[in-house]
């Protein structure tokens, strides 16, 4: 078939293409459209995926001199994370909050009167896909300025040192790489008999482009992607109720203290949380709203919730499927993920994978980091990340971020430790912004004093969790940060009195 391409090719060129018989001229007409003659690519490294961990990964590829090439099956680059997750997301929780500051008493205490404010959901959504299509054109701006070869398509692993791309078109494009890394991330995951139709029952995706406020929202979960996207409808006027399998909100590994404030923040902010509680099922009903069929998790009478729109979101999980994995041997674990060892190998030598696919937290930032140490590795270089130094951040208002250990770990590891809190109603920045919810709270050693986890709930927490991250990353004690000259006024001063309570039992302030 590719000798009859080529003979149509040549024809065409010299305009003799009336000249073939008509049934070959329409089987080469097909076959025209399918590229099944592309000259196939060599590379040192392919990436399969465009997301945070597969974009940064190509580029310090190409930086250290790999020729690199990313195939990303969606129309646009950067993943989940920057078209449908972490960006667009940010952006409606930060212009719902200024919506909110205006519409409520904020700004009227702080001698700011607005009359006849409005919400314009159309205009708030345009920037919304501004910044998102800014980013996304970034990334391929970047992807050229570093030599990588962008490939659309989806990935699929043909050989141990093959990728072959499958365009929207059906054209295939075969990549020969020395090195594969597998960044194809994660997707959302299913919730048993409800039909996801991202109109009215509808996933993170689907919640950040509601062409019109709900009148109420049902949330399933609350971690951190039901509060955010909960906090965000919730603000710009639904009346939102989350129902929580588990007993806090906020998800896996944020401090239980910490959980209990931040509910109560959000509670008098008007989230409704049901917590203890599962959900059994869903029904539409004939005037278009949902039935959503609620009992409490360890069993007992059912109960019925009414929404306009039910947000899906139970967590994600790793997109794997039609990757190639078995023609390689590559099998799966319990939990769907890609088995790796310490340099992000395969049991295929030739075969990396990082980010969502593989263990630990689904976070763009552990997946970037990942992505630069593994090329890193197969240049030659150390590979070492440390999983407990890597922070987590919800980003409602206020913040909670945390990193390292959390109270209730420690105890059950059985090791010793110290606490230090200050609250954010003795800073001085918090006090003058009239921003003063939360706390921050340092977890040190008994005996080395030595920063074991640091947790804060408060505006700005997503900045400051930074400056607790980079200080145990190098191994630093309380008293060390305690010694910093911080600035002031500046709301960080209260990172720097917790971590003066923890080594010196009182801080300054408090």
């Amino acid at each position: 078939m590719q000798s009859w391409n080529r003979l149509y090719c040549t024809l065409a060129k010299q305009g003799h293409v009336h000249h073939l018989p008509r049934r070959l001229q329409g089987i080469t007409a097909v076959t025209l459209r399918t590229y099944a003659d592309k000259t196939p690519i060599d590379a040192d490294v392919t990436v399969i995926g465009s997301g945070p961990g597969g974009y940064v990964a190509a580029i310090k590829a190409a930086q250290l001199g790999f020729k690199t090439v990313c195939v990303e099956k969606n129309e646009t680059l950067g993943g989940t994370c920057l078209n449908v997750g972490c960006i667009p997301s940010k952006a409606l929780l930060n212009n719902s909050y200024l919506y909110h500051l205006a519409h409520g008493k904020d700004f009227a205490s702080r001698g700011i009167e607005i009359t006849g404010l409005q919400l314009n959901l159309e205009k708030m959504m345009e920037q919304k896909s501004g910044a998102v299509k800014a980013l996304t054109g970034g990334i391929a701006h970047l992807f050229k300025q570093n030599k990588v070869t962008h490939v659309p398509g989806l990935g699929k692993i043909t050989g141990k040192n093959q990728v072959t791309a499958t365009g929207s078109d059906g054209s295939e494009q075969v990549i020969n790489s020395k090195n594969i890394l597998i960044a194809t991330g994660s997707e959302v995951t299913p919730f048993p008999g409800i039909q996801i139709d991202e109109d009215t029952v509808v996933s993170s995706t689907g919640a950040l482009s509601l062409k019109s406020v709900p009148e109420k929202m049902i949330v399933i979960g609350a971690g951190v992607i039901g509060v955010e996207l909960g906090s965000v409808w919730q603000r710009l006027g639904s009346t939102v109720t989350a129902v929580e399998f588990l007993g806090h909100v906020g998800g896996l590994g944020i401090d239980m203290e910490i959980s209990k404030n931040f509910q109560r923040i959000l509670q008098k902010q008007g989230l409704k949380f049901k917590l203890g509680t599962k959900v059994t099922g869903a029904t539409r009903r004939p005037d278009g709203k949902i039935d959503v069929l609620v009992e409490a998790a360890a069993g007992g009478k059912s109960d019925v919730l009414t929404c306009d729109v039910l947000l899906v979101c139970i967590g994600r999980r790793p997109f794997t499927q039609n990757l190639g994995l078995e023609s390689v041997g590559i099998e799966l674990d319990n939990r769907g993920r890609i088995p790796v060892n310490n340099r992000f190998q395969t049991k295929v030598p030739s075969v990396f994978a990082i980010g969502d696919v593989i263990a630990g937290p689904m976070l763009a930032h552990k997946a970037e980091d990942e992505g630069i140490i593994c090329v890193e590795g197969m240049a030659g270089g150390a590979v070492h990340i440390d999983y407990n130094c890597v922070p987590s951040v919800i980003y409602t208002h206020p913040e909670v971020a945390w990193v390292g250990k959390n109270e209730e770990q420690l105890k059950e590891e059985g090791v010793p430790y110290k606490i230090g809190k200050f609250p954010f109603a003795a800073n001085s920045r918090a006090k003058t912004n009239a921003d003063t919810d939360g706390l921050v709270k340092i977890l040190s050693h008994k005996e080395t004093d030595r920063i074991l986890g640091a947790h804060i709930l408060g505006t700005g927490a997503g900045e400051m969790i930074n400056e607790a991250t980079l200080a145990m990353e190098y191994g630093a004690s309380s008293e060390d940060v305690a010694r910093v000259c911080h600035a002031h006024p500046t709301v960080s001063e209260a990172f720097r009195e917790a971590n003066l309570a923890a080594s010196f039992g009182k801080a300054i302030n408090f």
